[in-house]
């Protein structure tokens, strides 16, 4: 019995945390109903694939760097120091970048999963209120 209890207890955690920004009404709705739909769409939900950032960090830092050096030798700076200088903000400036981008895709990643869930729960017969 109490592993029963247990297993309920996980699924029912389960199935909240993944979907914890989807509201719905539960006027007149079977919980137990509830929940398995709800694992279900969640379940359906992870199927979302995450957007590749383009490129990785090295290449988003050779990019600048090399942007950098550019601007640096462009700029007055002396020769070699200043390609130097400007290639050093540069790897730094194309890894900032490449961060930034990597933090939009995992956010519209999770908005994606959430509309999936939605999307699934309404098909169900479900009033979802957000």
């Amino acid at each position: 019995m109490k592993r029963v209890l247990l297993a309920t207890g996980i699924f029912i955690f389960h199935a909240s945390v993944a979907a914890s920004n989807v509201v719905i009404d539960k006027t007149g709705v079977d919980e137990k109903d509830y929940i398995f739909d709800m694992h279900e769409c969640t379940e359906l939900s992870q199927q979302a694939q995450k957007q590749q950032a383009e490129g990785g960090v090295v290449s988003g830092a050779a990019k600048g760097a090399a942007l950098g050096a550019a601007a640096g030798a462009i700029s007055g700076g002396s020769g070699t120091d200043g390609a130097k200088t400007g290639a050093a903000i540069g790897v730094v400036g194309g890894a900032l970048g490449r961060n930034r981008s990597s933090r939009q895709n995992e956010a519209s990643h999770e908005a994606e999963k959430q509309t999936i869930v939605k999307n699934c729960m309404v098909n169900r017969g479900y009033v979802v209120l957000n």
